[in-house]
């Protein structure tokens, strides 16, 4: 976008995870944005220099308070439900914020002339993999309700495009991990279900146990394995996705990962060498649902966005995690 451009985007879920760090590099790339949050997941204090609108995406009321202060040149949507064993529990309210939720907002976008959205989609829409490497044109066999609603609004945005002319980037992370280096926003979720927080809040004292479900999966140690990506990076990619959608590239679905893999006991591993501290593992039956191996082919996000990872040590990943969960609120 040039200086005497519209500067605006509109941040749905921006007191989430993602959205915090979103936020922040959208600010610090010279853009102005605004958030609309509803704080049932997301944190109020988690929203640096942006003003807020608190409402739910649910209510398309709430959306067009956000659209008063507009206009927007973007839209990034992270605004979710977010937790797999909660799609299986509550799919009605899974459907209701993710589908729903996300057609309120294109109304709106309609409504008021912004072609121009990036959405915060997942490496859930692939299901068991088929290959080492998951490409973008892997086929689609969601296995959770999660999942399922990430695929679906994916061909939404691709119809809004041949219809409406609302171009998309859809960003399907792997597994976001680490935390501001600098310490403003990191992981907060309640409750945590993401490997990384629950192995560091075990360290602190916080959890007795980490429960290591499966030992026997085809992977090198027995334990799955994930590609695990700085959400500092994965908010550049958002950023780098607004200006390439300013610049005209047409609407596409891009993995955002390291393209290589970490088992649960190398998490494990490398965060007793972070903090100097042993943990209690107790080996666990498998969960249902898990795949031993899920990793990035990311090689279109760097070909289309020009996106470069730049925490791409497991080390340092957690370290900045660590960094966060030893002071974070």
């Amino acid at each position: 976008m040039t200086a005497n451009s519209n500067t605006k985007v509109l941040v749905t879920g921006g007191g989430g995870y993602v959205g915090s760090h979103a936020t922040l590099a959208l600010s610090e790339a010279g853009f102005t944005p605004v958030v609309i949050d509803s704080f049932e997941a997301g944190f109020r204090d988690a929203v640096i220099d942006a003003p807020i609108v608190e409402g739910d995406i649910r209510s398309p009321a709430d959306i067009e308070r956000a659209f008063e202060h507009g206009p927007f040149a973007a839209i990034l949507h992270f605004a979710a439900l977010a937790n797999i064993p909660e799609s299986f529990a509550d799919p009605e309210r899974c459907y209701a914020v993710n589908i729903t939720g996300g057609l309120n907002l294109l109304s709106a976008a309609r409504r008021h002339g912004v072609h121009a959205f990036v959405f915060s989609s997942s490496a859930a829409v692939y299901g068991p993999p088929e290959t080492d490497l998951i490409p973008e044109d892997h086929p689609q066999r969601p296995i959770s309700p999660y999942g399922f609603t990430k695929a679906a609004f994916e061909r939404v945005l691709a119809d809004f495009d041949e219809a409406y002319g609302i171009r998309s980037v859809a960003l399907r992370y792997f597994n976001a991990a680490g935390a501001d280096p600098e310490g403003r926003v990191g992981e907060r979720h309640d409750p945590e279900s993401h490997l990384i927080p629950i192995v560091l809040q075990h360290l602190l004292g916080k959890r007795p146990e980490i429960r290591l479900f499966g030992t026997d999966y085809p992977t090198p140690d027995g334990s799955c394995v994930r590609d695990y990506i700085h959400v500092s990076d994965l908010a550049e990619a958002h950023v780098l996705a607004v200006q390439a959608l300013a610049n005209g590239t047409p609407t596409t679905r891009l993995n955002l990962g390291l393209g290589r893999g970490h088992s649960v006991r190398e998490v494990i591993d490398t965060a007793e060498r972070v903090t100097g501290l042993t943990a209690n593992v107790v080996e666990d039956a498998r969960r249902s649902g898990d795949s031993p191996v899920l990793v990035a082919d990311p090689s279109r996000a760097a070909e289309v966005l020009g996106w470069s990872p730049r925490h791409t040590s497991l080390h340092s990943i957690i370290e900045t995690a660590w960094n966060w969960e030893k002071r974070k609120p």
